[in-house]
């Protein structure tokens, strides 16, 4: 699967694949104009929206309803380096909701595959290529 990378001015940088964009930016203080959440915060995102993906298909398989349910994700930073340390996520539910799937949330919400890729790191490969007849 490849991504291409764009770069439309400024502090903006988005990705493009599959039909769709992700915009990204920077916050004013970091000389962008915050018109898209940094590509860090996109990255957060994807641990969260992709657990939220489990649960939500969990319900659905079961006819359960998903509303009132939400995913809190909290990040915790390493003070000194300022690194991710920890990420907790929440699985807040309705008091209606069977009790008899709290455990089973839990179970599906663990199998997200951005935090099981996280888990078990990839390998990174960086290089440069010239692109011939570029202008």
């Amino acid at each position: 699967m490849r991504m291409e990378i764009s770069f439309p001015g400024g502090k903006k940088v988005d990705a493009h694949f599959g039909g769709h964009v992700v915009r990204t930016d920077q916050p004013a203080s970091n000389g962008g104009e915050d018109s898209a959440p940094a590509p860090y915060m996109v990255f957060l995102a994807s641990i969260g929206t992709c657990a939220g993906i489990y649960v939500a298909g969990f319900c659905q398989n079961r006819g359960l309803p998903t509303e009132g349910i939400r995913v809190i994700q909290d990040n915790d930073f390493n003070a000194e380096t300022g690194r991710l340390d920890a990420v907790r996520l929440h699985i807040e539910v309705p008091e209606d909701f069977p009790e008899k799937y709290h455990e089973a949330l839990v179970r599906v919400a663990q199998k997200c595959a951005v935090k099981r890729t996280l888990m078990d790191a990839p390998t990174f490969d960086v290089v440069t290529e010239v692109r011939l007849g570029a202008a």
